[in-house]
């Protein structure tokens, strides 16, 4: 605000001592006033801010598409695509981290290790990433709980791919308007913090501002079927051989050790 504030008075006293200089001095200046507020208040708003969140709830009223009523996914081509993000937009880790913070977005502790681990990759190339958000139940589970490992074989099943890790900052500086009290676990693999525990990401929305949290990774950890996950949506069908052997893999399949930087989906 302060710097809102510090662009309008610079523009006032420019009109000011302008009153003497021509008609169409005055007219450049006021539509150069007008530009510069419009420009900071944009930046301005979009924060992670607990002020900012709020404002967001009030003119949401309710949430997104993600609360949807459940259906049974028998494809992940059959599932619309929740919302298209941007990766490779920040040369490393740190500027990202810095990107961030310079926004307001909380990062929990165990967020914070992941993005500061070797395990982190930033993509090198810019591109274009579509979500989709389904719960365990959508994908055919019954029980209360279930494995997060039982997860990712059944989504891998019926053809989506993981995330990279990189969606779950990226996903937090390109929603800013993520509804009061809507928590997005991203199905990405997991990266052990230095303790060697495996965390996943989650983009969360508490009401005191928003925030990039980690949660338990370990392929044996209960998830509530109602949690929703965002996996990547396939670029085209998956063949109909794919889908009979994947659906034979044991749940721990979810969790492949990789043999290279570039993550296996």
């Amino acid at each position: 605000m302060g710097r809102i504030f510090h662009q309008e008075v610079n523009c006032r006293t420019l009109h000011y001592y302008s009153t003497r200089a021509p008609r169409s001095r005055c007219l450049i200046v006021t539509t150069l006033c007008a530009v510069c507020t419009l420009q900071f208040s944009s930046e301005a708003g979009a924060q992670c801010a607990a002020r900012d969140v709020l404002q967001n709830h009030v003119k949401l009223k309710k949430a997104p598409s993600t609360r949807a009523p459940q259906v049974l996914v028998t494809s992940a081509t059959e599932v619309a695509v929740w919302k298209t993000i941007m990766l490779g937009t920040f040369a490393d880790s740190f500027a990202l981290r810095n990107a961030l913070d310079a926004k307001g977005c909380n990062v929990g502790d165990l967020a914070e290790e992941v993005l500061a681990r070797p395990d982190f990759i930033i993509s090198s190339t810019k591109a274009d990433v579509e979500l989709v958000a389904v719960t365990a139940a959508e994908l055919g589970f019954k029980t209360d709980t279930v494995t997060l490992a039982a997860i990712y074989a059944r989504a891998r099943q019926l053809g989506f791919r993981t995330a990279e890790a990189e969606v779950g900052p990226q996903l937090r500086l390109q929603y800013f308007d993520q509804p009061i009290g809507e928590s997005l676990i991203i199905g990405m693999e997991p990266i052990k913090r230095w303790s060697g525990e495996p965390v996943i990401l989650n983009v969360f929305n508490g009401g005191a501002g928003l925030i990039l949290i980690g949660q338990d990774g370990r392929p044996d950890a209960k998830i509530s079927v109602v949690s929703r996950f965002l996996f990547v949506r396939p670029v085209e069908a998956v063949p109909a051989g794919e889908l009979e052997t994947a659906a034979a893999f044991p749940p721990g399949v979810g969790f492949k050790k990789k043999s290279s930087g570039a993550p296996e989906h």
